[in-house]
């Protein structure tokens, strides 16, 4: 069984927001996650979206077939954090942390379960 992977780096996002929606999508069937992140309201959603569809445009060209695609890992991973500073009362500073995340999926091919008639 072949697994085709998509990521998307950097996302100008905290993990824990992107971290609801892939939680969602996870062990689903692709056509089913897609439908889930086209009506989510969740801003998070459109990104994860672009990486589904990025991740079975993959296992077409790995000739595998569209519509038993599932997704079998989707995980995001924290990444660089910007730090930034606003000036308050007083001279002081406070600092403002501006996160980023790694979004990771992987789809794969459901295994056809093999019959006596084709085995034979």
């Amino acid at each position: 069984m072949a697994t085709y992977r998509s990521s998307h780096r950097f996302v100008r996002m905290s993990a824990r927001k992107a971290r609801l929606v892939v939680d969602l999508i996870r062990g689903k069937k692709t056509e089913q996650a897609a439908s889930l992140l086209t009506f989510s309201k969740k801003r998070a959603a459109v990104l994860v979206k672009k990486v589904l569809d990025a991740a079975v445009t993959n296992a077409e060209m790995g000739e595998a077939d569209k519509h038993n695609l599932f997704v079998t890992e989707a995980f995001v991973d924290e990444g660089p954090t910007m730090k930034r500073f606003q000036p308050k009362d007083r001279g002081r500073a406070h600092a403002i942390l501006k996160r980023t995340c790694h979004i990771h999926l992987a789809v794969a091919e459901k295994g056809q379960p093999v019959t006596e008639q084709q085995a034979a």
